[in-house]
Parts: structure tokens; C-alpha cells; sequence
């Protein structure tokens, strides 16, 4: 699958190029020369905007922390800020499917996940089976998805802002730095061997060639569902070490730990909502990640 997070220029120059097309054909469509506003779906999303943006006015978040996508609604208030902003940036509805019905016909919207681009990993069962024709649509952890999506932000915020159009470029350029360092950070602290841990669902996957990791199996298939007694045992029967750890987007129940012992546990929300910034959240997370495993 082609993809312009890899280092071939030629692959940067056609993502460009594709949404510049895109862009300048939604901008024929856009009625108000005053709106200059760029809006972003989600939190993460808005994270990678604000590393774009800095020093130039923000983007406008539509969820709030903790709402990814899966949940969660939008307002009146954001429905008029999706009308009235001149590019409204969304990864797509197999994540953002409570902003499908307004967005999906939107003619300011930009959906990444149509684009040919980005690391993707198809989703996978409570055994850590891969489930042919799906999408795991946490990309934004996979470092070199966030450098590439910081690149196709800073192409979108220019088409809307051409004035600050050098300071969005030398910022994309400077996250991209400061990510891939702190990625060579944690490389340089992990094991040389992938080493084994469960989730409560499934949501880490693209950290895991970074950190060194291989999913063993979860627990359920959505964090909001209790897992079976039946995917209990067969953890426990499957465990490929002594002590295993839990990693969780919400603090487990004791009563459920009990059932795993001897196990670690580590709370880590996908949509980074704890965190200030992309890149210092990343690291806590990988760090944290590391050491309830190690």
C-alpha cells in the first residue's frame, strides 16, 4: 500500500498534490471568503493541529476529550462551526461514525482515511487474530502516520491561511524532529525482542513496532463491554509469561484483575486526553507502556 510516510519524496509531493486538489475544488465551494476557520474532528487530531498551528490561530476542536469518535455527540453550536469553517478535518467514519451524518456530505470536509496514505493495520479479535477487511483506525499512533498527518494539516491549514503558510511549514518540520527523537529515546531503553502484553480492547496496535510489543489477546472487543468468562480462561490458559500486563484506556475493576493474577496494569486512553501535547504524550504513554511490562 502506498504511503508518503516513508522518505521518498516523490510520495509527499503526490499526497500534497492530492489534497491540494481536494482543497481547492471545496474552496470553489465554500460561500464565505471570511471563513478562515479550520475545524478538526477529535483530540488527537486537535493535538497535531495545535503543533501545527503554533504561534497562528488554533483550530477549532468539534468533540471533546474522551470522545474519539465511537461516542459522544455533537452540538448545535458545532454543527454551525462545521457550516461556517472554510476546511473541516476528520479521519472518517469507521471512527468518527457520530459525525457520519454531517460530515459525510459536507463539501468542507476532509475525510484522511480516503486518502491512499498512512500506515494502516486491520483490526483484530480478542485472540489477536487480524480481521481480513477491516481498519484499526488508531493511525495517529504510529508515529510516522502522526509526522505524515502533521504534513497534510499543514497543507490544509496554508489553503485556508496563506499568510502563515512558512510558520505551518517550519512547524510540521520541527514535531517531526522532536517525534522521531523521542521515538529514538524509547527504542534505545526497549528490549530487543518483542515482548507480550494483553489490552482490555484492542487499541494500541500501532505502538507496537516501536515499543517492541506483541498483543497476546484482549479482553473484549470494545472497552465499554465486559469480557466473557470463557476469553477469561482463555487467557490465563494462554499466558506466555508469569506476570502479564494490562493495558487499559480506564482503571480495570479489581474484582477483574483478581481473575488474571499475577498481572500488572496500566491506564493509557488512545485519544491521548490526559495529555497536553503530542509528542510529551506519546512518551509518557510509551514509557508507562514499557514499564508495566518490563
Amino acid at each position: 500500500m502506498n504511503s508518503f510516510f516513508s522518505h521518498s519524496l516523490r510520495s509527499i509531493i503526490v499526497l500534497q498534490r492530492l489534497l491540494i486538489t481536494g482543497i481547492v475544488a471545496l474552496s470553489c465551494l465554500t460561500l464565505s471568503a471570511q471563513a478562515a476557520t479550520v475545524s478538526v474532528s477529535n483530540y488527537p487530531l486537535f493535538l497535531l493541529s495545535q503543533a501545527v498551528t503554533e504561534g497562528a490561530p488554533p483550530a477549532k476542536q468539534l468533540l471533546q476529550a474522551g470522545e474519539v469518535g465511537h461516542h459522544g455527540s455533537i452540538s448545535p453550536g458545532d454543527i454551525k462551526a462545521i457550516q461556517d469553517s472554510k476546511f473541516v478535518v476528520w479521519f472518517g467514519e469507521p471512527l468518527e461514525n457520530n459525525l457520519a451524518a454531517s460530515l459525510n456530505s459536507a463539501p468542507n470536509a476532509i475525510a484522511l482515511f480516503k486518502f491512499d496514505a498512512f500506515n494502516r493495520h486491520p483490526l483484530r479479535d480478542v485472540k489477536g487474530e487480524a480481521i481480513a477487511g477491516t481498519l484499526d483506525p488508531h493511525i495517529w499512533l504510529d508515529p510516522e502516520n502522526a509526522k505524515a498527518i502533521t504534513r497534510a494539516l499543514a497543507v490544509i491549514h496554508s489553503h485556508a491561511n496563506p499568510q502563515y503558510k512558512a510558520l505551518y511549514q517550519a512547524n510540521a518540520q520541527k514535531f517531526a524532529k522532536r517525534l522521531d527523537k523521542g521515538v529514538l529515546a524509547i527504542k534505545q531503553s526497549t528490549a530487543t525482542k518483542a515482548l507480550p502484553y494483553w489490552a482490555y480492547h484492542d487499541a494500541y496496535q500501532y505502538m507496537e513496532d516501536s515499543l517492541k510489543l506483541q498483543l497476546v489477546g484482549s479482553l473484549s472487543t470494545d472497552h465499554h463491554l465486559a469480557p466473557k468468562a470463557s476469553q477469561l480462561r482463555w487467557l490465563n490458559e494462554k499466558r506466555p509469561a508469569k506476570q502479564m500486563c494490562l493495558v487499559s484506556p480506564s482503571a480495570p475493576a479489581k474484582g477483574l484483575l483478581a481473575k488474571l493474577q499475577p498481572v500488572k496494569s496500566t491506564v493509557q486512553a488512545e485519544d491521548m486526553s490526559t495529555s497536553k501535547d503530542f509528542v510529551s504524550g506519546w512518551q509518557s504513554m510509551a514509557q508507562q507502556i514499557r514499564q508495566c511490562i518490563a
